[in-house]
């Protein structure tokens, strides 16, 4: 108990002084129980075989396809033509925008998809991107409490009661809380926001590519209509930098690129357009061609004037490979809420799908997957296994029925709830509920009642990252495109925790 409390206390004080990278302690966390002799060798590598880290490898491959394509991207362009100019409609919009989207694919994945279209709507109706980028985070934390999708958590907690001998949570039973919890955010954020967030705009904020097509069509007089410019490919500037091996070389527009995949639409030479031209220093290249080949292009010999991947994911209306996505998402929720095969295997699926019909590239998909992220479930996954195992879950739970059990199973459940709701707030919110997960189980049994009601409570803590801009990467996110400082979070946050609905999910008895 004593080496187990060491480490833990050792791992939390390196979570919150972030010096060292949340992965690098997770696994020295593992590493240390091995040493110690605390856990086996077995149990120490068994997160990384964890179907919980497959799971969550295959969410960020499909919500980077959702992104990608543009999908999330134009569903917010959507939404933004119809909720007009108003404060109140746009902060409203967004957040069950923002909970609806984290539902299907992932905290993460959501505020990075529409943290453009939040700062684009705002800048057009001439609000403070500041008064609708924290709330958007805030939703986003509360939506993952809408279906099994929303977060690892989630499974993690219902795999955890499952091992406790209960049954498993529903696809759909988080939104028993998720909901309530979803209207009080929204609430506060609509009544409260205006006093108590900051009115700052990012130097850095994200552009508007959405007429991307139609801009560059009417600058370079391009007589082909904006839209069938942006339909099948898309148009992309290059400057010719210095030291570029492309320097002398001659050029004129129809022409190929030597790899004969991108063609030159129009040069241009101290802003003006020319006919024939030996590449010099500054000019300006516009190039056509697929996104795949202009994203090659980029930095090879030639810097892009707006990234094409950033243009690629606001498109004018979805193509193709977004229809493929929303169809391959689908079928996902379809067979995790019909519970057809085991989530992780659900999810694998649907990431190798995306990748087979061409919807993201084999380099899209390794790319999106958060590799420290999977080292800190797998790293702090055998932390869980020496809790349980040395008795400290014992120890703890029986303290708590001692203080708190006499009273009612409520009084536990509080306990719980503050325990995690602290500690979310310094270090990583799963890295927090599994480190809490087995005591809260360990409490249920010591109190003779259901672990169910314990289980969700702390995933709704878990959720309810509110205060710092630590506590989650979603917070991070939002950080720099709203200029927010690290006070800003705390003031509408520390009214959100008092939203979090206390858990309706099975009886104690």
């Amino acid at each position: 108990m004593a080496i187990t409390a060491t480490i833990l206390l050792v791992a939390v004080v390196s979570f919150v002084w972030n010096a060292v990278p949340a992965a690098i302690t997770a696994l020295g966390v593992a590493l240390a129980l091995f040493l110690t002799g605390t856990v086996t060798f077995a149990q120490a590598i068994a997160g990384f075989g964890d179907p919980i880290v497959i799971y969550l490898a295959g969410l960020f491959v499909v919500s980077e396809a959702l992104d990608a394509t543009g999908l999330t991207a134009w569903i917010g362009q959507l939404i933004a033509a119809r909720v007009g100019s108003g404060r109140t409609a746009i902060v409203v919009a967004l957040m069950l925008l923002s909970a609806a989207l984290t539902a299907l694919i992932s905290v993460n994945g959501a505020i990075a998809a529409l943290v453009p279209v939040a700062v684009i709507m705002a800048t057009r109706a001439r609000i403070a991107p500041s008064q609708v980028l924290l709330p958007l985070a805030f939703a986003a934390h509360a939506g993952s409490m809408l279906t099994m999708l929303g977060t690892p958590i989630n499974v993690l907690v219902s795999e955890l009661a499952v091992d406790a001998g209960a049954r498993p949570f529903g696809f759909l039973e988080f939104a028993l809380v998720g909901v309530p919890l979803v209207v009080g955010v929204v609430a506060l954020a609509v009544v409260l926001g205006p006093r108590v967030l900051p009115e700052r705009t990012a130097d850095g904020a994200p552009r508007d590519f959405s007429a991307h097509a139609a801009t560059l069509a009417r600058e370079y007089a391009i007589e082909e209509s904006a839209t069938a410019l942006g339909a099948a490919d898309g148009v992309t500037e290059f400057v010719i930098p210095p030291r570029s091996p492309f320097l002398g070389d001659h050029v004129y527009p129809g022409m190929l690129t030597d790899d004969g995949d991108l063609i030159v639409v129009a040069v241009r030479r101290a802003d003006r357009p020319v006919e024939h031209a030996d590449l010099r220093v500054g000019d300006v290249i516009l190039l056509r061609g697929t996104w795949d080949a202009l994203e090659r292009r980029a930095g090879a010999g030639v810097l892009p004037v707006d990234d094409p991947d950033r243009v690629r994911r606001q498109p004018a209306r979805p193509g193709p490979r977004a229809v493929a996505a929303g169809a391959v998402l689908a079928l996902m929720c379809a067979a995790l809420a019909l519970d057809l095969q085991p989530p992780a295997i659900v999810v694998l699926v649907a990431a190798a799908a995306l990748v087979a019909l061409r919807v993201i590239t084999m380099a899209q998909a390794e790319r999106s997957i958060s590799v420290p992220t999977l080292l800190v479930v797998a790293g702090m996954l055998p932390m869980s296994t020496a809790i349980q195992s040395s008795g400290i879950a014992d120890a703890v739970s029986r303290a708590l029925v001692e203080r708190l059990g006499g009273g009612s199973p409520v009084l536990l459940l509080a306990g719980i709830v503050v325990t995690v709701l602290a500690m979310g707030q310094f270090i990583s919110n799963l890295a927090t509920v599994l480190i809490v997960a087995p005591i809260a189980v360990s409490v249920a049994e010591t109190a003779h009642v259901s672990p169910l009601p314990m289980l969700m409570a702390i995933t709704v803590a878990g959720a309810a990252a509110f205060l710092t801009p630590v506590a989650t990467t979603g917070n991070l996110m939002v950080q720099d495109p709203g200029a927010y400082r690290f006070g800003d979070f705390w003031r509408l946050g520390l009214r959100a925790w008092c939203c979090s609905p206390p858990s309706r999910s099975g009886s104690f008895r």
